[in-house]
């Protein structure tokens, strides 16, 4: 029962069902964790036709996500540290903006850290405020 909000077990017999739903969805949204710079390199790896799209296609993602998550505390109040100022941002540059932040620090970035993490900090360092 670790890692459970305790409301999830306080739900009377009329409300069961929608309480076990909802520590369901609880549980579910809780586990669910960012690839880190290792398992992308295997997921490249893992298949050699597609691998290399597989990789892409998470790191585009892994971008909006970060752009959106950025997004979302600038609304919340948080100072920005991303600013397109319009330019040019495209899905395409999202491999070449990770590839050139892992060179560029190196010494900074470890297997086990997540990829978005990596992303955020390239969007922050090529479009800073």
């Amino acid at each position: 029962m670790t890692g459970l909000p305790i409301s999830c077990f306080r739900f009377g017999r009329p409300i069961r069902q929608l309480g076990v739903a909802a520590c369901l969805v609880a549980i579910a949204v809780s586990s669910a964790s960012a690839m880190s710079i290792r398992e992308l390199r295997a997921l490249q790896k893992s298949d050699a036709k597609q691998g290399a799209n597989y990789m892409r296609y998470y790191l585009v993602g892994a971008m909006e996500g970060a752009l959106e998550a950025h997004d979302q505390a600038v609304r919340s109040g948080a100072a920005a540290t991303i600013c397109l100022n319009g330019r040019r941002l495209a899905p395409e540059m999202a491999e070449g903006l990770y590839q050139t932040e892992l060179k560029r620090n190196k010494e900074l970035y470890e297997a086990d850290m997540p990829v978005p993490m990596v992303l955020a900090n390239a969007l922050s360092t090529v479009y800073p405020c």
